[in-house]
């Protein structure tokens, strides 16, 4: 599709710009902070990668709506819609001042925006018990605004190795426009499309070598487009079952549940507070590196971008069953359990050095 290689280009393009010219704005776009606990690298990198992404899909928009299908905006107007989500994450980058209140309102905002645009919210959730609240237009639109910035959240948290956050998203993404595809319904098709060809433009600069990162900018921005392309797929398309959207975003979403229990009820800590026991800290830790000192070798910086596939398997455990059972709530809902089952399972047994052979 002309689109998606339109916004594959432009992105690869800024990005290598962006990285080519790094010293002449790394001093205000690096990451420097390298005493932070969530930090994997010691040197300064710039974190704007995002930027690539969001022009690449607003040059993929106009020339959609100039060139390929003239009057179809829909890729335009959901660029718009992610601004303020983009923004408030660039701010952060830029001045390490947006606090998470900051980013989670930003994005909130950018979810109210789209639903008011595509004129969907979530009037759905796949249990019946609870359906008669999204009767009510303000918890619908409430609640909406909730799932999109949580999981918009959810992909800057997981956004902790190289090529980590981003190649999660093309898997859902691959997921979302395929069933998009099997439901005919081009919009989604379309708009998965092109932040995947946008997304790799910038992959292949940030992994392995990590010569620029997403940065909050490009998380929020990549994880709203998720969140809420989950969303409008199954608002537009009755047969596609709630639980699809829940089961194909299902590592980032148990991953920041996880941790917000871990944070409150075990460490007694607030929520919101950064460390370093994610379960992707702990596979670098005491998976890649761990094996890399028992087996005698010096360790080096690929162990960064070796901890990413072990995630990459993990999340597409989920998005198969999501995108092979996509109609089916109840079948679904069991492989949701068990990946969290699987998820909590395999963090126990790594926190207790009982490292599973079969991930070695």
């Amino acid at each position: 599709m002309i689109t998606l290689t339109i916004s594959l280009l432009t992105s690869f393009i800024l990005t290598s710009l962006l990285v080519r010219f790094e010293h002449i704005h790394s001093h205000f776009t690096g990451d420097n902070n390298f005493s932070s606990p969530q930090k994997f690298h010691d040197t300064n990198i710039s974190r704007v990668g995002g930027i690539s992404i969001l022009v690449a899909l607003i040059i993929s928009g106009i020339f959609r709506f100039l060139f390929e299908d003239f009057g179809e905006y829909e890729v335009i107007f959901l660029v718009i819609a992610s601004l303020p989500a983009f923004i408030v994450g660039l701010a952060e980058d830029l001045t390490k001042r947006a606090g998470i209140q900051t980013r989670l309102l930003g994005t909130a905002v950018s979810a109210i925006f789209a639903g008011h645009i595509f004129n969907n919210w979530i009037t759905h959730s796949g249990f019946h018990f609870a359906d008669s609240l999204f009767l009510i237009p303000m918890f619908s639109i409430l609640f909406t605004a909730f799932a999109v910035c949580g999981l918009a959240n959810a992909y800057n948290i997981i956004d902790g190795f190289n090529g980590l956050a981003s190649m999660a998203a093309v898997i859902s993404l691959i997921s979302i426009s395929y069933v998009g595809f099997k439901v005919n319904d081009p919009i989604i098709f379309i708009l998965g499309m092109v932040m995947i060809g946008a997304i790799l433009g910038f992959f292949f600069w940030n992994y392995p070598k990590g010569q620029i990162f997403l940065g909050d900018g490009g998380a929020y921005l990549i994880g709203f487009w998720v969140a809420f392309l989950s969303v409008l797929l199954v608002e537009r398309n009755s047969s596609v079952s709630p639980i699809f959207a829940l089961l194909v975003n299902a590592y980032p979403v148990v991953e920041t549940l996880f941790s917000v229990w871990r944070r409150k009820v075990l460490h007694k800590r607030h929520p919101g507070m950064a460390d370093n026991m994610h379960l992707h800290s702990l596979i670098y830790r005491r998976v890649v590196r761990w094996d890399e000192h028992e087996k005698g070798r010096i360790v080096s910086t690929s162990a960064n971008a070796r901890t990413s596939p072990y995630l990459w398997a993990l999340h597409a455990l989920a998005v198969i069953p999501a995108s092979l059972l996509w109609a089916s709530s109840s079948l679904m809902l069991v492989f949701f359990v068990l990946f969290i089952f699987l998820y909590v399972l395999l963090y126990k047994k790594i926190i207790q050095f009982k490292v599973p052979t079969w991930i070695k």
